[in-house]
């Protein structure tokens, strides 16, 4: 499974870089763990046939991958200058070491801006002036703040207030007491994307924002426990829809986690609510987890500015995100 080549290309790159023992070994190793996840009873009864194009064959391990590691991304072809966000592939990529490394440092940097802006808040403070410290403090340390001009997006980072369930783009109007505010931080270095969101009160929030808080990002920590080599990626939904029915929130369904390493959303795509999706989780996958509960209605819509996603009802939402990789020993 090849993040760097087209999937037409697929079968013919693997032929030359592959071993024919090599592929045949992991060619069974994947089968076996299809027909275990596509049994007629058990878990996963109603684990059916991914809804995108994904070409899980032939594939090489880790280590063989690091080869492919390397100076993949071509910073002329960023969306920075453009806005142009360039095509994601259809295929899961397995990465090896060097790139697992690079998203270390550049999901360690997402996760320092993360609670620099979460720690920031306060009554009065403007989601403009958090904006500008997200955008100064990244590029201080040598990064682009990932969401900046991706498709146009206006601004550095995503603020959430309130019945804004993601995607809000940050604005003058002062936070009050009682707002729930959700920040959705990444940045972009070493070639690649690290990308991370969390939800917090602003001064005193009533106890039912609170549960709506806490809720939210436990149902994230189960989404995160459910995943494991060999296990299902709807596993992860099915585990983040349990909190959500413990709480009595409902769980979005219009956005869901996402691959990220060189390109900033790729497969595989994961659902936070129970589903069908059939994918084998493997060693080498990076994605994001990031449920988002509502207070009331799931469903949601669109502002004319064509990115801040609202609650249809007007209930309040909340996100936690964090990107994981999944590993021989777990996560």
């Amino acid at each position: 499974i090849f993040v760097n080549y087209p999937a037409s290309s697929l079968h013919e790159q693997a032929q030359r870089i592959a071993p024919s023992s090599l592929r045949k070994r992991f060619e069974d190793d994947y089968k076996a763990a299809f027909n275990q996840h596509n049994a007629p009873a058990g878990p996963h009864e109603q684990v059916l046939q991914l809804n995108y194009d994904w070409c899980p064959l032939p594939c090489i391990t880790r280590n063989d991958f690091a080869r492919l590691d390397g100076p993949f991304f071509n910073p002329s072809s960023t969306f920075a200058e453009t806005g142009v966000v360039p095509p994601s592939p259809n295929t899961i990529a397995l990465h090896g070491p060097d790139v697992v490394a690079k998203m270390r440092v550049a999901c360690g940097l997402a996760r320092e801006v993360l609670d620099l802006a979460c720690g920031a808040v306060e009554v009065g403070m403007t989601t403009d002036e958090v904006d500008r410290l997200v955008h100064e403090t990244i590029c201080e340390r040598g990064a682009y703040p990932s969401p900046l001009n991706y498709a146009g997006f206006p601004k550095s980072l995503c603020s959430s207030v309130n019945e804004i369930i993601c995607h809000g783009i940050p604005d003058s109007r002062p936070l009050m007491d009682g707002d729930v505010v959700s920040f959705d931080v990444s940045c972009f270095i070493g070639g690649v994307h690290g990308d991370n969101c969390g939800t917090v009160g602003v001064g005193e929030v009533d106890e039912d924002g609170k549960t709506l808080i806490k809720a939210t990002k436990e149902g994230l920590m189960a989404g995160i426990a459910a995943a494991k080599p060999g296990g299902c990626l709807s596993d992860i939904g099915h585990a983040i829809h349990e909190v959500a029915d413990k709480y009595n929130f409902s769980t979005v369904r219009k956005y869901c986690g996402h691959g990220v390493s060189n390109h900033f959303h790729a497969p595989p795509f994961v659902k936070h609510f129970r589903n069908s999706d059939k994918c084998v989780l493997m060693p080498g996958m990076i994605f994001t987890i990031e449920p988002m509960f509502a207070e009331g209605n799931q469903a949601s819509t669109t502002w004319t500015d064509n990115w801040t996603a609202a609650t249809v009802d007007g209930g309040r939402a909340a996100q936690f995100e964090h990107t994981i990789l999944i590993t021989e020993e777990g996560v």
